[in-house]
């Protein structure tokens, strides 16, 4: 007699992450408002802010868009992750899930996937925009292609597992969507994304900014679509690339034991 062999917990992961692709997909407002308002923000912000930087052959656009991309990832990392577990833990899908025999790594993985897929489009789409309306320049140099790797990789690492913390803060939808974005938005703007450069900032703002990821993404994607002079106008003169990983890579870790102290799979007794 032949035994049914289950599939395994990556297999399961694979299964539950286009599971969540369609469902993210199928809801148009939610798809809208991710992807498109990083960009409108970059859109209307640049055209306000875009004017010539003395001295070099950048824009302040261009020195904006360039942030934006980072800050874009953050968007469909750790505030898409926290109100979508909000949304299934209030709804009962978590509990639920829990009491089925697919592992919880499997469905995590689901997520995981559900971040790099929407987050490779979302910096996709900024960098044409940012490209199409900025003038600014794609990168083709390996060494800046790899940055953009790692900090992509260690950016949305970081972010998601806040995420994954943060939404086991609030009980309901509403206050991990009020939260979440209160804290996306203000990040943003302490650490330099919504005025260029950055040094233009307060600095004891960049500094209060300097212990959270932002900054530190924000930073390594303005290295990565910008010339190499344009870290002049960094609070420290340099794109300080050592630092970017290790702030992130602290994040990762620090955002892991987070995560896996607070994570909890329904409201009940909160």
């Amino acid at each position: 007699m032949s035994t049914l062999t289950l599939p395994g917990t990556f297999s399961l992961g694979l299964i539950r992450g286009a599971a969540e692709l369609k469902q993210f997909f199928r809801i148009r407002e939610q798809v809208i408002f991710t992807f498109a308002f990083p960009s409108l923000l970059m859109i209307l912000l640049g055209s306000m802010l875009n004017s010539s930087m003395p001295g070099m052959a950048i824009t302040t656009g261009q020195v904006l868009a360039a942030g934006m991309i980072g800050s874009g990832i953050v968007s469909t990392s750790f505030t898409s992750i926290g109100i979508g577990l909000a949304s299934d833990r209030e709804a009962g899908a978590l509990k639920r899930l829990r009491g089925t025999p697919m592992p919880a790594a499997s469905y995590f993985i689901g997520k995981i996937i559900l971040v790099g897929v929407s987050s490779v489009a979302q910096v996709v789409l900024m960098a044409i925009v940012g490209s199409l309306l900025f003038g600014l320049s794609l990168p083709t140099d390996p060494a800046k292609i790899l940055t953009a790797l790692w900090v992509f990789l260690l950016g949305i690492t970081s972010c998601t597992l806040l995420g994954i913390a943060l939404s086991s803060v609030t009980k309901s939808v509403s206050g991990a969507v009020a939260v979440t974005n209160l804290i996306y938005i203000a990040l943003q703007f302490i650490s330099g994304v919504f005025v260029t450069p950055i040094i233009n900032l307060p600095k004891v703002m960049v500094t209060i900014a300097s212990f959270f990821p932002v900054k530190w993404i924000c930073q390594g994607f303005r290295s990565v679509f910008l010339p190499a002079e344009a870290a002049t106008q960094e609070m420290a003169g340099t794109w300080e690339l050592p630092m970017v990983a290790l702030v992130l890579g602290a994040w990762c870790v620090a955002g892991l034991l987070l995560a896996k102290l607070t994570f909890r799979w329904s409201n009940e007794g909160k």
